[in-house]
């Protein structure tokens, strides 16, 4: 547990209870809420008594919802389910835990591209694991992969569109990793949770669409963000029929079974579909857009900051500045000096380094003039640290 990473969300909320007037560029969430058939379903099986509510369930999920995510993701998605069986949770963070346990004994790696995400980090050490970061480039090298695995390796993590950057990992790139982990006999766990959020010309294709992926291939998926369901708790994956054993009783363990009430929530999200999530999406391609000019204007006038990128996935962006402070204080400065929040770099494996720092930005949940007023803020804030050299 000393090696596990304090959850850097909950350091930030404490910071902005001490700053009520602060703005968030922090927890990466969407401002809608839930396709309206959500609560009308939920309000529905309430107004019906249905002991089905109050009774444990199967514990991979409701026959129902499970026939509906196959749907999903073959109709959908296109994912090749051969050799795959699904399994709903409470959320792709979930599943991402539960994988951890099954893959991980004591000492065993997972690789991981830099930047991470960092509940993957810590869901790895949680199981006895090791993280391990590789510096492969924004967009993950399969090269510089390869040469990071080992006797020990178990798995490879993919984040595409990814969180923290906001890159769209190209289709051939996330094929060569996919085939990288069957040629070393290593699992493959593509995070899609922002599968439906890209905004730039390269396209999202998920690995588990490949022939012959599904004995191999983990693929995450969340109800959380395109469907604005964060805290319904609600996500599903595709994995290898060899891991669903192992990963039933991880489940049992912890969960039991996914509530009901949030499973009938999520089978009416997944009936209104991508149709009713794509407007909600393309609109946040202005928040982005408000991203890009102010760091442009912010660099015009002097402040050396930069967007690596693009940014063209997601509701992130990942800002690169001259900063010499640990996350924790520049986390102060931000929030208690200038009243904006953002992630520090070392969240995601990428502490300051050579005078520069990095932070994510979240631009989901804020409405234009309020992004615009946290930008604002936040290129002040920056301008205001002490950086040596300047």
């Amino acid at each position: 547990m000393a090696a596990v990473a304090d959850p850097v969300i909950a350091r930030v909320g404490a910071l902005l209870l001490q700053r009520p007037d602060a703005l968030s560029l922090a927890q990466g969430l969407v401002a809608w809420a839930p396709p309206p058939g959500v609560r009308q379903a939920v309000a529905l099986a309430l107004a019906e008594p249905d002991p089905r509510l109050d009774h444990y369930g199967p514990v991979l999920g409701e026959a129902a919802l499970l026939e509906a995510v196959r749907r999903e993701l073959t109709e959908v998605r296109g994912l090749d389910l051969e050799g795959s069986d699904l399994l709903v949770t409470a959320g792709s963070n979930m599943a991402f835990n539960a994988i951890a346990q099954v893959l991980c004994d004591p000492g065993d790696e997972v690789l991981l591209p830099l930047p991470f995400y960092f509940n993957h980090a810590m869901a790895i050490r949680l199981a006895g694991g090791v993280p391990v970061p590789v510096a492969a480039g924004l967009v993950p090298d399969p090269d510089r992969l390869a040469a990071a695995i080992t006797p020990r390796s178990r798995a490879v993590v993919t984040i595409s569109p990814n969180n923290p950057s906001g890159l769209v990992t190209p289709p051939a790139v996330l094929a060569a990793i996919n085939g990288l982990c069957h040629r070393h006999g290593l699992v493959h766990v593509s995070d899609e949770a922002y599968a439906d959020f890209v905004h730039g010309t390269v396209p999202h294709r998920s690995p588990g669409q490949l022939p012959g992926s599904g004995g191999h291939t983990v693929s995450l998926f969340s109800l959380s963000k395109a469907y604005g369901m964060a805290g319904w708790r609600v996500g599903y994956a595709a994995v290898p029929r060899q891991l669903m054993g192992a990963l039933a009783k991880v489940q049992d363990t912890v969960l039991i079974c996914p509530p009901q009430v949030s499973q009938r929530a999520a089978l009416a999200a997944l009936e209104a579909g991508p149709t009713w999530c794509r407007p909600h999406v393309a609109a946040l391609g202005q928040r982005r857009r408000q991203m890009l000019a102010a760091t442009v204007a912010a660099r015009a006038g002097g402040l050396a900051v930069e967007l690596p990128g693009p940014p063209d996935g997601a509701f992130y962006g990942l800002l690169r500045f001259p900063c010499a402070l640990d996350g924790p204080s520049l986390l102060r400065h931000l929030v208690l000096g200038h009243g904006v929040a953002a992630l520090p770099g070392d969240s995601f494996g990428l502490p300051p380094s050579g005078g520069q720092g990095l932070l994510r930005l979240s631009y989901g949940r804020l409405e234009a003039s309020d992004l615009e007023e946290a930008l604002r803020r936040l290129f002040q804030a920056l301008a205001t640290l002490d950086v040596p050299g300047r």
